[in-house]
Parts: C-alpha cells; structure tokens; sequence
C-alpha cells in the first residue's frame, strides 16, 4: 500500500492517473473476492431441510440479501412480527444496489415468516416450562417468621 506521503509525492509529480488505476484494480479485486460465494454460501441453514415449496423462496432470499449484508443477519435478528419483516424488506429495497424488486419482496417474506416461526417453535421446545408457584420447592425457599 502507498502511504499518504508517497502519494503526495506521486500527486505532485503527475502521475495520478496510475495511482486511481491501481487503486481501481485493488477495489475490483477485493469486490470479486467478497462476492465470490456468497449467493451459493447457505451460512448456517441448509436449504435442503426446508420444504420443498419453500426452496425457490430461499433462494431469492440468498441472492438478494447477501448482496449487501451477511445471511446471518437476517437469520439471528430474532424478529418474528410479520408487519416489522414487511417494513424491514420495504427499507431493504430502496437500497440502492440492492436488486430487490417488488416481485421479490413476496418470495423472501414467505421464506422469513416460515423461517421465524420455525425459530419461535424450536425456542418454545427449548425452554422449559416454569415449576408451578404451589411447589414444595418454591414454599421452602420462602424464610419463614418465628
């Protein structure tokens, strides 16, 4: 890398246009590198355990959303309202570069409201239920007055 100083000497020589075109190629690499993958990336979710009439909705999600942020943020963000998903896919469209169209809004709000509930099912699952407030446990914890 040029350091701030090489490049002032490189400025006051003339000799920009090399500087940007070196800098171009470094860029253009660095984008092929982040963007090579990450449509085919399933980070952490398998398609093939979806249902199969939710596969197709996936994989717009995939290639939309990883253009501009990781799968996993969507994924583990823990929202589970459908109106939040709806407004939260509305902002992500007009971002610009995005490639997200109205016809593929409908497909990644399938995938993500099956995906949330799928989440909400496997957490209910994993917490267990809370000991019945007329346990014997919850009387002997209680300090008693003499």
């Amino acid at each position: 890398m040029i350091s701030r100083r090489q490049d002032n000497i490189v400025a006051a020589r003339g000799l920009r246009p090399r500087l940007g075109l070196q800098r171009c190629l470094a860029a253009l690499a660095l984008s092929a590198a982040s963007c090579s993958g990450s449509a085919t990336r399933s980070e952490g979710l398998e398609p093939s355990i979806l249902p199969a009439e939710l596969r197709a909705d996936y994989a717009v999600f995939a290639q939309r959303c990883s253009k501009c942020h990781s799968l996993a943020r969507p994924l583990n963000s823990g929202i589970s309202d459908e109106n939040y998903w709806s407004l939260y896919v509305a902002r992500m469209r007009r971002q610009p570069g995005s490639g997200i169209s109205q016809e593929d809004a409908a497909p990644i709000l399938r995938f993500l409201h099956y995906y949330s509930l799928e989440q909400l099912r496997k957490n209910e699952k994993a917490v267990p239920p809370p000991a019945a407030s007329g346990s014997t446990l919850s009387r002997a914890a209680t300090p008693t007055r003499l």
